[in-house]
Parts: C-alpha cells; structure tokens; sequence
C-alpha cells in the first residue's frame, strides 16, 4: 500500500499528480484546505491538501499469476513427455511380445509403474497448486480496508488502529460505517471536566510550550474569566522563561514569584492564599531521568494540587509518547494539555497520547497569542481534526 500528501491549488492539479505518480488504480482518502506553512501563509489564499492511496499488491497477484501458469506448463509438458515414453514403451514391448509371454506380463508391469509415476508427479503438482491458491486466499484478506487507510493517513498508532477496527466491527447498531467509524474514535477520547480553581500545576518535558500554555491560561482566566491569578515558577534554569513569565504577570496584574527551594513554594503559595487559582510552572526535565523526576516530585507535592496536567506536544513521536506519559507518571498528573496543534497537519497524535497517559484531555494550544490560542475541545471536535474534517 502507497500512500501520498499532495499540497495543489485544484483537485484537477491533484488528479493529474497522482494520476501520473500512482496510477489510475490510485484512490483518495482525503481533501481539505490548509494554509501554506510559514508566516507567507497568512497572506496568501488557502491550498488543498490531498491525501491518496494505491493498492500496490496487483503487482504481487501478477506474479502468482505468472507462478500458475508456469507451473501449468510444467503440467503439460510431463504429460507429453509420459505419453511418449508410455507409447515409446509400448511399441517397444509389442515387439518383444510377439517373442514371448514372459516378456508381455513385463511389459504390462512396467506399464503399471509408469502410471502410478505419472499419478505421482500429478499429486504433487496439484498440491503446489492447493498452496498457491490459499496464499491467494490469505494476501486477499490481508488487504487494507479504506477505514484502515484513513487512520493510517492520520498517524493513529497501530495499537490504536486495531482498537478502532475492532470497536467498528463490534458495533451492532444500524448505522453506517462512517458513524460506526466516529463512534469508535471518539470512545478513546476522554474529556477533562476539570474546574480550573485552586492550585494548577503544569509539568512535562523541555520543549513543548509549558511557559506560554501557562501564560495563555492566565491570561484566560484573569482577562476573560475576571479570576483572581497567581503565577509561580519553579523554571531557574531558563532566565529567559522566568523573565517571559513576569513580564505576562506584570501586563496582567497578577502577583508573581519565583520558587528555588521547597520552603520557598510554601511561602509563595501562602502569599497568594486570596487568589481564585494559582498557576505553577515548573522546570522541563527529561522523562528518561527519574533522579530529576523524584526531585521535581517533592516541588509538585508541596502544592498539594489536584488539577496536575501532563504537558505534551502533537508533533511528538509515538515511542516518545510512550516514553513521556510512563516516566511522568510518578508525578500522578491529572490531565493532559496537547501543545502545537498548529504546527502538524495530522492530529492521530491526539489519540496516541491520551490512550497512552489514560487521562482526559484538558486543553490544546493552537499558536503563539496569548491569550488567544488555547481552546477546549470535545470529543467531536477531535474525532473531525482526526478524520480531516476540520483543520487548526
């Protein structure tokens, strides 16, 4: 099975594409329309992006094909080349008849052990035919189904793959299979109903936007929501992050602090005792190290918070993901926050990530406005980013 991305600016651009690139066997998956990459693309009109597919196992079915005839040939050479040695065999003996008795009962046993070769060869045969007519049985069944296609075109997990065909199959109702199909997808996503009041901790790996979801959330809660903030950060190993951190604090008039020792978020934490939530950032750290794990554990303890958010971002890898979602969990987030929703084109990741941390899904970042690019999003929501229904 081959299957491509095409970006074009008409689906008759798109069909001469993979027309001249798959074939004229080539199916579409997918179609919709995507702004071009960059900061050009908020300037210039929307492209389409389609998404195709080829089934390339005619190639391997020509070849059986080519199997079973050769062998047929084979077939019917044996039976001329045994003709001929039988009629050879024959005349011979005929000859010899006329001389003997003796020699005719040998004849007719000969005869006998050249048939029962022939019956031989032709067993043999008709097994190796047996054999290639249930691989062609076996590779039929094994072809993709369009649904499988579609997931796979949305880099959903093979494990979660299956769950979905398995869920789309058992389901009994009567209803086609594209709801059947939706209905599977959106049972592997669960949704956060989480109230963000209290203590908010965000934790998760270098690199996937921690500081500006928290930004983004206080904004949020303090511009739109008319909540009382508190921001604090236990991030001293980026200057650059805490200082990003105050400067939104200081726009936003919202008391900040910067934890270094455990005393000091106690501290930080009783001096914002009248605000309606407290958003805690901490330090990025590898999920592959436990040390620095246990160490941020003690800071997440301290707060003795019960909205804990595992943040991770789309673009990541699946064998990442795994790896993100085990090795945080000593920290026993809550939630989870998908980050960069913007910056993928595929949104199976979505998926991937809440099926692997076994948490609802509490927001998702969009961009790089603060406050404008978080956002909750529903089951549905996610089930049309998945199918390519809807797009960021």
């Amino acid at each position: 099975m081959i299957i491509k991305r095409y970006l074009v600016s008409n689906m008759n651009e798109a069909m001469t594409r993979i027309r001249y690139e798959l074939g004229m066997d080539a199916v579409i998956i997918s179609q919709r329309k995507i702004r071009k990459p960059g900061f050009a693309g908020f300037f210039s009109k929307k492209i389409i992006e389609v998404t195709a597919a080829v089934d390339n196992s005619k190639e391997e079915t020509k070849k059986q094909v080519a199997e079973k005839e050769n062998i047929q040939n084979s077939i019917d050479a044996l039976k001329k080349i045994m003709k001929e040695q039988t009629t050879e065999k024959i005349e011979e003996e005929k000859v010899e008849t006329d001389r003997s008795k003796q020699d005719n009962e040998k004849v007719e046993e000969e005869k006998a052990q050249v048939k029962d070769k022939i019956l031989e060869e032709f067993a043999e045969i008709k097994s190796m035919l047996t054999e290639i007519s249930e691989n062609n049985i076996n590779f039929a069944a094994a072809k993709k189904s369009k649904i499988q296609m579609t997931l796979e075109a949305a880099d959903i997990s093979e494990k979660n793959i299956k769950k979905i065909l398995a869920n789309v199959k058992n389901n009994k109702e009567e209803i086609d299979e594209n709801e059947k199909l939706r209905s599977a997808i959106k049972d592997l996503v669960a949704i956060s109903n989480a109230k963000m009041e209290g203590i908010v901790v965000l934790v998760g790996p270098t690199g996937v936007g921690k500081t500006t979801t928290i930004a983004k959330l206080a904004g949020r809660l303090a511009l739109i929501e008319k909540k009382k903030v508190g921001l604090i950060t236990v991030d001293t190993y980026r200057i650059g992050a805490v200082e990003q951190l105050r400067t939104y604090a200081d726009i936003m008039s919202i008391p900040f602090r910067v934890v270094i020792t455990i005393k000091d978020m106690e501290s930080a934490i009783e001096s914002m005792k009248d605000c309606d939530v407290i958003l805690v950032d901490t330090t990025g750290r590898s999920s592959k190290n436990s040390m620095q794990i246990s160490e941020l554990r003690a800071f997440v303890d301290k707060t003795k918070s019960k909205n804990i958010n595992l943040v991770i971002s789309c673009t990541t890898k699946d064998k990442d993901i795994e790896c993100i979602t085990e090795g945080f969990k000593e920290l026993n987030y809550d939630n989870v926050i998908i980050t960069k929703l913007d910056e993928t084109t595929t949104y199976g990741s979505i998926i991937n990530i809440l099926n692997s941390a076994k948490k609802p899904l509490n927001y998702v970042t969009t961009g790089q406005n603060v406050p404008d690019d978080i956002k909750k999003l529903s089951a549905d929501d996610v089930c049309k980013l998945v199918l390519g229904e809807e797009t960021i």
